[in-house]
């Protein structure tokens, strides 16, 4: 090939020589696998099963209720006038989201391996997709709870929004990206360390107990003033404390606790992501 036609190729693909690398133009050159793979983590999951997406609502359905029969009827704890229900239905909803995209996210490079090793496309595409499709499902999942949110509101409840829920976007945004970047670390070390997968659905449960889904974060503090320090460096928490605030009115908002969220989700996000970049290099050799 002479020196005339090798400036004719529209992309070149080079090795990645920067220690971080985020290359957005690429990324939206490549949008249309984006979506290709978002359609196939929404289609594909439950693509052979009875129920289908609709088991995207009973999970959240069941575990609500489960919540509102021990931790309400049986521990007793007190969610003023809201009802329990709903209540536990809007931690858990937000809940699910980071768990989903920590989750889906965590297993990039296994599960990815025989599409990594044989075409190029930034690798950040799919850890991307992951979270994109999940916002979709949990967007299903808040139809539910507003539907049970007019429930109540027909059934005579005392219900009210403020203006904070304005934001309430933004805050789900971060969830997604702190879902992300945790996903990331973890799936780049599952690559060496399989044991590694064994680990995290049992930490994801332990992390639930620590988020303040099933409880205000006052509570804990009350009860157990020892441990609530605990919950107080726990960003997913105000997290999802403010969500309940913003979509209930109940609880409060802390500023500097959703300070500390952010600066602690764009930190792992980048640590993540640099992690990431450094694994992609050489990941088809342990996998």
């Amino acid at each position: 090939m002479d020196s005339k036609n090798t400036n004719e190729w529209l992309f070149e693909i080079t090795p990645k020589n920067k220690f971080f690398s985020l290359n957005f133009k690429e990324i939206w050159q490549y949008r249309d696998l984006l979506m290709l793979f978002v359609k196939r983590d929404i289609i594909t999951v439950y693509k052979q099963t009875v129920l289908g997406p609709l088991w995207y609502l009973i999970q959240p359905l069941f575990t609500s209720i489960t919540f509102t029969i021990i931790f309400n009827n049986v521990a007793g704890i007190k969610t003023g006038s809201i009802p329990p229900f709903l209540f536990n239905l809007a931690g858990i909803m937000v809940w699910n989201y980071f768990t989903a995209c920590l989750n889906g996210t965590s297993d990039t490079f296994k599960s990815n391996a025989g599409i990594f090793g044989k075409v190029y496309f930034p690798r950040i595409i799919t850890p991307l997709s992951i979270v994109t499709s999940n916002l979709i499902k949990f967007g299903i999942q808040f139809g539910i709870f507003i539907f049970f949110y007019i429930f109540f509101c027909f059934q005579g409840t005392d219900l009210s929004l403020n203006g904070s829920i304005l934001f309430f976007p933004i805050l789900i945004l971060f969830m997604g990206i702190l879902g992300l970047g945790l996903g990331m670390m973890i799936s780049s070390m599952v690559t060496k360390y399989r044991d590694l997968n064994n680990l995290v659905g049992f930490g994801v449960q332990l992390l639930m107990y620590i988020s303040a889904v099933m409880y205000p974060m006052e509570l804990i503090k009350e009860k157990l003033p020892k441990f609530g320090w605990i919950v107080e460096y726990n960003p997913l928490a105000y997290v999802i404390e403010t969500s309940r605030y913003m979509l209930l009115n109940i609880g409060s908002i802390s500023i500097l606790g959703l300070v500390y969220t952010m600066i602690v989700t764009i930190v792992v996000f980048f640590i993540g992501l640099l992690i990431f970049n450094r694994t992609e290099k050489s990941f088809i050799d342990t996998v």
